[in-house]
């Protein structure tokens, strides 16, 4: 890990902000704060202007949404199999820093753990439903098909929108910020930063208002992307709690949890990716393969395969198709700009924080590599994960007594319907001992809801010190190894706006608004790809070489080290 910034000239060498962009640090501080104030002075207000925004963007540009996401992943799918596929995120000699294992581990870590643990079971309960419950279909794809009867046919339907929304068009976002980020900052030697990748379109414009603006909409976000999370997330702990001790799951155990993860994520963050984070993301990916192994083992394990395989292989052949409908029924268009809009939007505000640390840990390796890694592996597991939750819930429903549509049943879809999602996981989790195979295995109920609560817990320390990482690189113009005053400052100060925010009662607020900046960050992703492609197509690295490049025997001779 370097230790010198290459961009030190940019930040203060004394004072306060030694290490930082005085400029980016005060008006990201001025910027949190600002919003922080105006949504707690009045919330209701100020979740209507959020709202209202939301609303239009969902209604009014679902069109643009799907258009921009599915180009990046035909972009993504272009240059892995392209000639600049072998090109280096960094110099040609250049090694990886992590082994994969503990690669895949951050990269799962940072991208989607939490929200596969928070969703996977409530999700596809959701579409597997057709109650339409809440004004709109819970799931179009399933009735267009003429499945609107609650049995395999629509189970598998559920998985397919499942898959589609935590699949390949999301994780085709964070591949191509990620792969910006690490190709310039570490190849061509610009700050690791969002600005960097503009570039090729507006030189060294990148150091003034308009790189100023592109950091630190980066900025909020992550502050606010993770913030909302960790507030809204410590419901489903606080659940667990309860579940497990009986405790009060209210306001004061919440703020209470927010505090110790935020506390332990600061430490974490200080201590480094090579060290805190790297440690717990590798502890997280154990912990979850026992928590996966005992839904596997105490569930059908045969349906569950086969469901499995039936279901992926209904994404794949739909993947194309699904990625550009466009609903124009309005109970349709409701469900999409309810869900898939929101889910793009969602994506696309977490690219900055959650591209910037995977090009973070990925220097060193080629551009092929970094794009399987990054696509692949995280996707696969997060089909895998998604299934034998969501699939034990789904198969719970269909052999409770009376089947799916009885009163009572398993209990999983009353608890959806009625949006109390954090319990979703936990009922699953209570009628695994009861159906199981191996006879009454209920006893295994509790350390399974603690294993459950403290992966929530874990999870969520992964995001918030990868967030912090990531703003305190952002605002010392590319350090990787940003001063630790200011990953302490930072980290805690994430804590505090989402205490301060859930006593307000404002995170639902800010969360709508979290999401309404993905359309001005959109315009970014655009633009950074059209700069990396442009960039990649003039790479020494990427063109054949000349004939007196090469040996006698016909091998390749070194490439230019200074390309």
């Amino acid at each position: 890990m370097s230790n010198t910034n290459p961009n030190s000239h940019l930040v203060a060498s004394s004072g306060f902000f030694t290490g930082l962009h005085p400029g980016m640090g005060l008006a990201a501080k001025g910027m949190v704060l600002a919003f922080v104030l105006f949504t707690v002075l009045n919330v209701d207000f100020a979740g209507g202007v959020y709202g209202a925004i939301r609303g239009w963007i969902e209604g009014a540009l679902s069109w643009y949404y799907i258009s921009a996401v599915t180009g990046m992943l035909i972009v993504c799918f272009f240059l892995m199999f392209s000639k600049y596929g072998s090109i280096k995120l960094g110099d040609d000699d250049s090694k990886p820093e992590f082994r994969n294992f503990s690669w895949f581990a951050m990269l799962f870590s940072a991208g989607v753990g939490i929200g596969i643990l928070f969703f996977g079971v409530a999700e596809p309960i959701f579409y597997f439903d057709n109650s339409g419950a809440f004004g709109y279909p819970n799931n179009p794809h399933a009735d267009m098909n003429g499945n609107t009867g609650m049995d395999m046919q629509r189970a598998v339907d559920a998985m397919r929108v499942t898959y589609f929304h935590w699949g390949f068009h999301g994780w085709a976002v964070y591949v191509i910020v990620g792969l910006c980020l690490a190709y310039f900052g570490f190849r061509k030697k610009l700050p690791l930063t969002m600005r960097s990748a503009l570039f090729p379109l507006i030189g060294d414009k990148i150091y003034g208002p308009i790189g100023h603006a592109v950091d630190l909409l980066a900025v909020f976000g992550t502050v606010f992307g993770v913030a909302t999370s960790l507030g809204l997330g410590v419901n489903q702990m606080a659940t667990g709690l309860n579940v497990l001790f009986g405790i009060d799951p209210g306001i004061t155990t919440q703020l209470i949890l927010i505090a110790v993860i935020s506390v332990i994520a600061t430490l974490s963050a200080v201590s480094g990716v090579g060290n805190g984070i790297r440690i717990i993301s590798e502890w997280n990916i154990w912990l979850s393969i026992i928590l996966l192994a005992a839904f596997i083992a105490l569930g059908p394990f045969k349906w569950l395969m086969g469901f499995f395989v039936t279901s992926l292989g209904d994404y794949l052949w739909n993947v194309i198709p699904m990625g550009f409908w466009t609903a124009g029924e309005p109970g349709n268009a409701a469900w999409q700009g309810g869900w898939t809009i929101f889910y793009w939007g969602w994506w696309i505000s977490w690219a900055p924080f959650v591209g910037m640390f995977i090009a973070r840990i990925s220097r060193g390796r080629t551009i092929r590599e970094f794009m399987v890694g990054v696509m692949f592996v995280p996707t696969t597991i997060a089909f895998f994960w998604l299934c034998m939750f969501g699939g034990n819930a789904i198969w719970q429903e269909l052999t409770a007594a009376g089947g799916p549509a009885a009163a009572g049943g398993a209990g999983i879809i009353e608890t959806v319907r009625a949006w109390n999602l954090p319990n979703a996981l936990y009922g699953t989790i209570a009628n695994l001992g009861t159906t199981s195979w191996a006879g009454d295995m209920s006893w295994l109920q509790w350390p399974l809801s603690a294993l459950a609560t403290f992966l929530l817990a874990s999870w969520f320390i992964t995001s918030s010190d990868s967030g912090t990482l990531v703003i305190t690189t952002m605002l010392s113009m590319g350090d990787d190894n940003p001063p630790k005053v200011f990953r302490i400052v930072w980290g805690l100060g994430e804590g505090f706006v989402a205490g301060v925010l859930l006593l307000a009662g404002g995170l639902a607020a800010l969360q709508t608004a979290s999401i309404a900046a993905a359309f001005p960050i959109s315009f970014v992703l655009i633009a950074m790809t059209w700069g990396l492609v442009k960039s990649l197509s003039t790479d020494p690295s990427a063109v054949p070489r000349p004939e007196a490049d090469y040996a006698p025997d016909g091998t390749r001779m070194q490439q230019d080290l200074h390309a």
